[in-house]
C-alpha cells in the first residue's frame, strides 16, 4: 500500500509538472521548426517628397490595418538623397530596443507643427542627434549604432523600396554595426 502511494504521488506530480512545462516550451521551440516567423506586410509610406534630405521623420502606421492597434508601428526615417546612380537612399530605422524591446525615442525636438496624416500613416519631424531607449538606459548615435548602455548591437532596419515614387517599407532585419 505504501508503494502504491508513493508511485502515485510521483506519477500525479510528473503529470502536473508535465502539464506546466510543455505549453511554454511548445510554444517556444515548435515555431522555428515550422517555418513561420514574423510575417510582416509591405507598408506605403507615400511620396518621397514627403520625407526631406538629411532629415529624420518619425513615421507611425498600422502594419497590418486588419488586425488594428496591435499592429501599430514606428519607423525613424531619413532621406540620404541620392547615390551617385540616381537611386534614392534612405535609412530606415526600427524603433525597438534590441535589448528588450522597448520603444526608443529620438533625441531632439520633433516638430509637431509640421505632422502630417497621409493614407493613416502619421508623419512628424524630427532633429534626431541620437535615440535612447528609456527603460534600461540603451543609447544609440543618429545612425542607429549602440553607444551605450545594455543593447549589444545596432537598431534593426527595415528594408524598403520605391515604387512609383513612393517609399516602401518592408521587412525588419539585424544589423551588428552601420
Amino acid at each position: 500500500r505504501a508503494t502504491f502511494l508513493s508511485l502515485a504521488t510521483i506519477g500525479v506530480g510528473g503529470l502536473i509538472g508535465a502539464a506546466a512545462t510543455l505549453p511554454p516550451l511548445g510554444f517556444a521551440v515548435l515555431p522555428s521548426f515550422m517555418g513561420e516567423g514574423v510575417k510582416t506586410h509591405d507598408v506605403d509610406l507615400g511620396p518621397i517628397s514627403n520625407f526631406p534630405e538629411n532629415e529624420y521623420v518619425i513615421a507611425t502606421y498600422l502594419e497590418n490595418p486588419d488586425a488594428g492597434e496591435v499592429s501599430r508601428r514606428t519607423a525613424f526615417i531619413r532621406n540620404n538623397g541620392r547615390t551617385e546612380d540616381g537611386i534614392p537612399s534612405f535609412t530606415a530605422i526600427y524603433s525597438r530596443c534590441v535589448h528588450l524591446g522597448c520603444p526608443v525615442q529620438p533625441n531632439g525636438p520633433i516638430d509637431e507643427q509640421a505632422k502630417k496624416e497621409v493614407n493613416g500613416i502619421e508623419l512628424r519631424p524630427v532633429l534626431a542627434a541620437s535615440f535612447g531607449c528609456p527603460c534600461h538606459g540603451g543609447l544609440y548615435d543618429s545612425e542607429g549604432n549602440r553607444s551605450a548602455g545594455p543593447p549589444v548591437r545596432s537598431l534593426d532596419r527595415f528594408e524598403f523600396s520605391i515604387k512609383d515614387g513612393n517609399l516602401i517599407l518592408g521587412r525588419v532585419f539585424s544589423v551588428g554595426n552601420v
